[in-house]
């Protein structure tokens, strides 16, 4: 069969599922079964494919018919510029996060920049932590509850050369860390999505595919983050900064959570929200009283 008529029939297939971009997704199947790029997939569209190749071919067309995500076909994902490890233990990087990180480098750059630690919380596929050790050349703890997610993080950290500044702890949040302030810059992608959409369905590739541990944030989808909230005052150095990926409709709540004082000698100050580029709540800022 030639490249354009496979192309063509593999489309049609992926259309009849639902699958958003047919045309992007056939080709970048086949382009990785051909190692090839989409470019030069469209200038071969005459030629004619071996009968292994379109037999591997067809495997992973069948796998995305069934809605598993490319990202974990391909085992890869572009975030940043760079390519990412990446399996069904971690989640697969969004647009959103690198909003964040962008974020979280510009307040860092425009700070004093204290000298205490730099802290990836619920790190997963160790996006966060490795782009900024290579952004702000400085040394990141990276902690994740699941060590099946840590060693994908590790991997990236040595595929992208940061092994020596990204250091990993496995730990439920921060419960392996004594009560002591030490970070002056922490930036989360916690579990955040409710037990309620979770219950309601999901998109198939992320509700069938990618690990409920790291999307469950449990009722309302702020458990996971009322935790961080109460863990993260004793170990913030004053004046330390909070950057947190948040769900479009949980700004008010984790607003009013963290403004709470409930006796507490430590409180968040200049809690902001910041939108993505849908004009979504998506960016929880809070600095740590001095």
């Amino acid at each position: 069969m030639l490249i354009r008529e496979l192309l063509h029939s593999a489309c049609l297939r992926l259309g009849k599922v639902g699958i958003e971009d047919p045309e992007t997704d056939a080709a970048l199947l086949l382009g990785h079964s051909l190692e090839k790029s989409r470019t030069a997939l469209y200038l071969m569209g005459g030629e004619s494919i071996s009968k292994e190749i379109e037999k591997q071919f067809l495997s992973l067309l069948q796998r995305r018919e069934q809605r598993e995500p490319l990202a974990y076909i391909l085992g890869v994902q572009e975030f940043w510029s760079l390519d990412f490890l990446v399996g069904p233990d971690v989640l697969i990087p969004r647009p959103e996060t690198e909003l964040l990180i962008e974020t979280a480098i510009k307040a860092w750059r425009e700070s004093s920049q204290p000298s205490g630690l730099i802290l990836d919380l619920c790190c997963g596929s160790g996006v966060i932590a490795i782009v900024l050790a290579k952004e702000l050349g400085r040394k990141i703890l990276a902690i994740d509850l699941s060590m099946k997610a840590i060693v994908t993080a590790r991997e990236n950290a040595k595929r992208h050369g940061v092994s020596h500044l990204v250091y990993f702890l496995q730990s439920d949040l921060l419960s392996a860390l004594a009560p002591v302030p030490c970070f002056s810059l922490v930036v989360s992608n916690p579990p955040y999505v409710s037990q309620q959409d979770i219950e309601g369905g999901l998109q198939p590739e992320v509700g069938r595919y990618e690990p409920h541990l790291a999307l469950n944030g449990g009722d309302k989808g702020l458990e996971i983050i009322k935790r961080i909230d109460e863990e993260l005052r004793q170990r913030m150095l004053p004046g330390a900064d909070l950057f947190m990926e948040i769900g479009a409709d949980q700004g008010v709540d984790i607003l009013s959570l963290f403004a709470e004082e409930k006796k507490r000698t430590k409180r968040f100050t200049e809690l902001i929200i910041e939108k993505d580029y849908a004009e979504h709540d998506r960016i929880f800022h809070a600095k740590l009283g001095q």
